[in-house]
């Protein structure tokens, strides 16, 4: 919180800034303007005209995106521009929003180039009726999921079903009855504490020839905080198999992966 404008600017215009979320980020640079200047007008003109362009809102979740909306200290058509653009790059396809990012690569924001998050960002789709239901998307790049073996893990962001915060998380794990390294995928609810309720679930990749989505695994757990569920072997594959050049499921150097959740009544 000591850190001159000019140290905040230099730090945040990092690709490869260390981060939880681009969430966190945009609640860092509120907090130290809310600090650092007290004049409301003042600290609106810094956020909008100085810091602002360090926040890659794209890769922000929805649920925050709502609380830029309401914020005061954004100008209220500086907020809803931002947003909009944010929306409009999360609705495009995955090849778009590479695109997008690498001729965005040369510019002094770097707004649609995405950082090292610690937790992946998805894409999510929420339903309230018939059933309380979302869909979340979560692409993981070829040397992402190089990097988790031998035991490595790697976190989505939080998504919210029926007021509860869910993640999804990809291992590098052993097959418990072959012993060879696979990959598995898990979902996980994030609060602790004496809520729960069933939840359906299935998970889909990604598959050549066709590039659909193909449906993987699927089941139904009560779900109460702090409690997980998964595949140890999402593919049914070894490790090597899964990671191969000729694998099934790498696209374009990308791994697609669906989770499609369901309260049941």
């Amino acid at each position: 919180m000591k850190l001159p404008l000019s140290g905040i600017e230099a730090i945040f215009s990092s690709d490869d800034l260390q981060v939880a979320s681009e969430d966190a980020v945009y609640d860092f640079m509120l907090r130290w303007t809310r600090t650092h200047f007290q004049n409301p007008d003042e600290r609106r003109d810094i956020l909008c005209s100085r810091l602002s362009p360090h926040i890659r809102f794209p890769y922000m979740t929805c649920r925050k995106l709502k609380k830029v909306l309401t914020c005061n200290d954004f100008d209220g058509s500086f907020a809803n521009k931002n947003v909009l653009e944010a929306l409009f790059f999360k609705a495009e396809s995955p090849h778009r929003q590479r695109t997008y990012a690498t001729e965005d690569s040369t510019s002094t924001s770097r707004r649609f180039v995405e950082r090292a998050y610690k937790y992946r960002p998805v894409r999510v789709v929420e339903f309230e009726q018939p059933r309380k239901q979302c869909v979340v998307y979560l692409d993981l790049k070829r040397d992402e999921c190089a990097n988790l073996f031998p035991s490595g893990r790697v976190y989505s962001q939080a998504f919210h079903l029926g007021g509860q915060g869910f993640f999804l998380s990809a291992h590098c794990n052993m097959d418990q009855q072959s012993s060879f390294h696979c990959f598995g995928l898990f979902l996980g609810m994030q609060e602790k504490g004496s809520v729960s309720f069933v939840v359906d679930y299935e998970f889909a990749a990604r598959s050549k020839p066709t590039e659909d989505y193909i449906s993987k695994y699927k089941g139904n757990y009560t779900f109460t905080g702090g409690k997980a569920v998964g595949y140890r072997n999402l593919f049914s594959l070894q490790w090597t198999n899964f990671m191969a050049e000729d694998s099934l499921y790498f696209i374009n150097g990308v791994l697609h992966l669906r989770a499609e959740l369901t309260i049941k009544q």
